[in-house]
């Protein structure tokens, strides 16, 4: 084998391997988006939120598919989750063990845990994870991270349905600062904007098969509840 046939083998497989792997995110994204949550799983979360309809729930779980495939589009670097109630949806979820084994295995390549802010370390507790999350959620919407218009629906799912001790977000506070300077306990959406390479973005299609650390967001620029993903 000459030279010029080696380099074409290598580039082939090279090409080969980027196809299978960006072939392999799309159908992972595609599970994400269609998986059928097991029966039962609204009850839990109404016991929790008796004034949340199975509609709101609905949605509910939508923002809860935003947060995982932020998680993937982030090559599962760690997120933060922004919405208590999608929070304890995610929680309920994962007491049905078996079921929730096989979708992260099916949607990550791995497990994808859930662990509470005590356990993390200081290094963790950063806005990176919050950040992440803020830009892969407004790039699903096709909403503009830094001037945002509207939040996407994982950060407006608190405030919509008043949920106690929830993470109330507006898309941008220059207005709302003026008017509320007093007011700690809102998150400004646009505070979170930074570049896609800070989020640790997908321009790459690396994508390992380890399901990684996890963590809790919060704190600085942004609220957060428990996340998952390495870091």
């Amino acid at each position: 084998m000459n030279i010029t046939t080696f380099i074409a083998c290598l580039t082939l497989a090279g090409l080969s391997a980027l196809l299978w792997r960006r072939m392999r995110k799309i159908r992972r994204e595609a599970y994400i988006r269609e998986f059928m949550l097991p029966k039962g799983l609204f009850d839990k979360l109404i016991k929790i939120h008796p004034q949340l309809s199975i509609k709101d729930c609905q949605l509910v779980s939508q923002g809860l598919r935003q947060f995982f495939l932020a998680h993937l589009k982030s090559r599962k670097r760690y997120v933060a989750m922004p919405s208590q109630v999608a929070d304890d949806l995610w929680h309920e979820f994962i007491l049905y063990t078996k079921n929730y084994e096989h979708f992260c295995r099916h949607a990550f390549g791995g497990f994808l845990h859930h662990t509470p802010a005590v356990m993390l370390s200081t290094g963790q507790r950063g806005n990176a994870g919050i950040r992440r999350t803020w830009h892969f959620a407004c790039h699903e919407e096709n909403i503009n991270p830094v001037k945002p218009m509207r939040l996407p629906l994982l950060f407006a799912l608190d405030g919509k349905f008043n949920i106690p001790n929830g993470f109330i977000y507006v898309p941008d506070c220059s207005g709302f600062r003026r008017q509320n300077d007093s007011d700690a306990a809102t998150y400004c959406g646009a505070d979170l904007a930074s570049s896609p390479a800070s989020c640790g973005g997908d321009s790459s299609d690396g994508d390992s098969d380890s399901g990684g650390g996890d963590g809790c967001g919060g704190g600085g620029c942004g609220g957060g509840g428990c996340g998952g993903g390495g870091d």
